[in-house]
């Protein structure tokens, strides 16, 4: 793939996401070698940290981090990721005012907290997934982030390298 290169919808792989418990085969409060194990042993292509506190899979398009050596955090790669499904709906690599729709939608029919991170990014606390925007060349396309908990503050609870992923 090139650097802007995007995965069409049928060459993703399929992940169903069970909130605040797992993204696909990512359980919240995995270590890292589980979640190796969990992507059948894809090694990391950069890690920071020892034991890392964040982690790039390239293959699989997901970026792990870590907060005491446990997994809290996945974010989905919006050219390469898998497409992730939430309520039946997939929220990776799509228009950004597609996803931001549902997330208004879900708020408004199952009565969920629909609140705005400070960057814009539409976030649902009861789902705890924030609804950020990746460039993609001249477009732009989802990038859903999901944490193991509910957070007042996502600045607080996200980690910063993810806010400077564009």
């Amino acid at each position: 793939m090139n650097l802007w290169e995007v995965k069409r919808s049928g060459e993703r792989a399929q992940w169903t996401v069970t909130p605040l418990v797992s993204v696909g085969p990512l359980s919240f409060g995995a270590t890292h070698g589980e979640v190796v194990a969990a992507l059948d042993g894809e090694k990391a292509s950069i890690t920071f940290g020892g034991p890392p506190e964040e982690a790039h899979f390239d293959d699989a398009g997901v970026t792990t981090y870590y907060a005491g050596g446990r997994l809290y955090c996945v974010a989905v790669d919006a050219l390469s990721g898998p497409q992730v499904l939430l309520e039946g709906t997939a929220l990776a690599g799509r228009a950004p005012s597609a996803v931001e729709q549902w997330a208004v939608d879900q708020a408004r029919t199952r009565q969920l907290e629909l609140r705005y991170t400070h960057a814009g990014d539409p976030l649902i606390t009861e789902y705890s997934v924030i609804l950020r925007a990746q460039r993609a060349g001249d477009i732009v396309l989802s990038r859903p982030v999901f944490l193991e908990k509910p957070c007042d503050v996502a600045w607080d609870y996200v980690p910063p390298r993810e806010w400077q992923t564009f």
